[in-house]
């Protein structure tokens, strides 16, 4: 499947708080919280992320999802969201589909986990994700800018306090803050630092 993700991410301090929120709107639960765990792929001198791509497999449950993402071709794109072109597929073996990845050149760059939770936003094909992850939590609308602005409204979020920044740079961004000496955004590597 390929199509234009259009998405926005905001911090959710309270995540007990944010579900009841959710549950009080017209949201249907899609995915109840789910572990997942994300592996991205990349030559040794980054040429997808140079290109502005990502080849991406994730497990999700039991779930193997194969995703490549690549920026838009045209420049119109609303800058104060996030756009992005997706091809994604089921994968039945994901320890297969790196072994490819691995005979074509691309390595694993960086691992990120969280715990997903789902909800699908009605009639107008949107959807709300909340991921727990080991350096915070955040809420992501995705779906068409008229139906994101309005969500955002409807939870009482200012689109000042809306990101568009990847996982990857998220982490980029904490470890900078923190100093912290990982690679990876995973719950054991991070719990590992808090006992040194």
């Amino acid at each position: 499947m390929q199509g234009a993700e259009i998405e926005l991410k905001f911090a959710v301090a309270d995540p007990r708080a944010f579900r009841r929120l959710v549950e009080a709107r017209d949201f249907q639960l899609a995915t109840d919280r789910t572990f997942e765990r994300n592996t991205l792929y990349d030559t040794p001198d980054r040429s997808l992320r140079a290109r502005g791509q990502l080849l991406r497999l994730r497990t999700y449950g039991e779930r193997c999802v194969l995703t490549h993402k690549r920026t838009p071709d045209d420049s119109d794109a609303e800058a104060r969201y996030k756009t992005r072109i997706e091809t994604e597929t089921n994968v039945d073996d994901c320890a297969a589909a790196a072994e490819v990845f691995h005979q074509l050149g691309y390595e694993p760059v960086f691992v990120y986990e969280k715990y997903r939770t789902e909800w699908a936003g009605g009639q107008s094909g949107g959807h709300l994700v909340l991921d727990e992850t080991p350096i915070g939590t955040w809420a992501e609308l995705e779906g068409p800018i008229a139906w994101i602005d309005a969500m955002l409204a409807e939870l009482g979020v200012s689109i000042d306090d809306s990101i568009t920044l990847s996982y990857g740079r998220l982490f980029l961004d904490w470890k900078e803050r923190t100093g912290a000496a990982t690679d990876d955004m995973t719950f054991a590597s991070i719990a590992e630092l808090a006992v040194r």
